[in-house]
């Protein structure tokens, strides 16, 4: 739901990452090869087609519309899914949606 709270203490005092959306709040947690971000959507976004670094997603709650390799399928609540470095991909994320993203890439975001 949008608004809900599903982050503790431990993540919401994290860095807040540079993520440039509007009703999105990001937290990042900075490894040294690798970046793990937890991610709020307070309204929807899509997002255009884009290539980047490996991506391990954990649908912690809402909805996730992902087109990888032509074929487009919708993760909940509990569902991951990778996308391949390079890989070309777009995705559409329902407001109230909560994830946890593991970047193969230690500056895919910088803090706030």
């Amino acid at each position: 739901m949008p608004g809900e709270d599903i982050f503790p203490e431990i993540i919401t005092t994290l860095p807040r990452a540079d993520v440039p959306l509007e009703g999105v709040r990001s937290y990042l947690l900075q490894g040294a090869g690798r970046q793990i971000v937890f991610t709020e959507y307070d309204v929807a976004v899509e997002a255009p087609e884009e290539a980047h670094e490996a991506q391990w997603v954990v649908v912690l709650a809402g909805e996730v519309e992902l087109t990888l390799g032509g074929e487009t399928a919708t993760h909940r609540r509990g569902d991951t899914y990778y996308i391949p470095a390079e890989a070309l991909h777009r995705a559409r994320v329902a407001a109230g949606t909560r994830l946890q993203n593991l970047f193969d890439r230690p500056d895919r975001y910088r803090p706030k």
